[in-house]
C-alpha cells in the first residue's frame, strides 16, 4: 500500500484560507482516486472531496465553491485549497486513496495520519 503524508493544517480565522497537501509514497494515479475525509470531535468521519485519474471531482455540498482539489501527477501529490473557511470546517483532515467515487470509508484503501484544521470565529 502507498503511504500518505499530509501537511498544511493550522489555525485560521473565519473567512481565511489554508492549503493542505498530501504526498503519496508511490504513483497511484491511473489506478485509484484520491481525496479527503474529515472528523470533528464527537462526530463521525465524513467525506469532503475526491478526484479520480481522469480529473473528475466530487465535493461535499457544504464545501462546494469554497474548496478545490487539485493534483500534481509527477509529484504524486494532491492538494486541497480551502477558502472562506468557517468554524464548522474545524476538524482533522485525512488524505485517502481508494475506489471512485471514494465517498464512503468502505471505499478507502489507505489513510494518511491526518492534519488539524481549526477555524476560529
Amino acid at each position: 500500500q502507498a503511504q500518505l503524508v499530509e501537511s498544511g493544517g493550522g489555525l485560521v480565522q473565519a473567512g481565511g484560507s489554508l492549503r493542505l497537501s498530501c504526498a503519496a509514497s508511490e504513483g497511484i494515479y491511473g489506478r485509484y482516486a484520491m481525496g479527503w475525509f474529515r472528523q470533528s470531535p464527537g462526530k463521525e468521519r465524513e467525506f469532503v472531496v475526491a478526484s479520480n485519474w481522469s480529473g473528475r471531482t466530487y465535493y461535499r455540498d457544504s464545501v462546494k465553491g469554497r474548496f478545490t482539489i487539485s493534483r500534481d501527477n509527477e509529484k504524486n501529490t494532491v492538494y486541497l485549497q480551502m477558502n472562506n473557511l468557517k468554524p464548522e470546517d474545524t476538524a482533522i483532515y485525512s488524505c485517502v486513496y481508494g475506489v471512485w467515487p471514494l465517498t464512503r470509508t468502505t471505499m478507502v484503501n489507505s489513510w494518511g495520519q491526518g492534519t488539524q484544521v481549526t477555524v476560529s470565529s
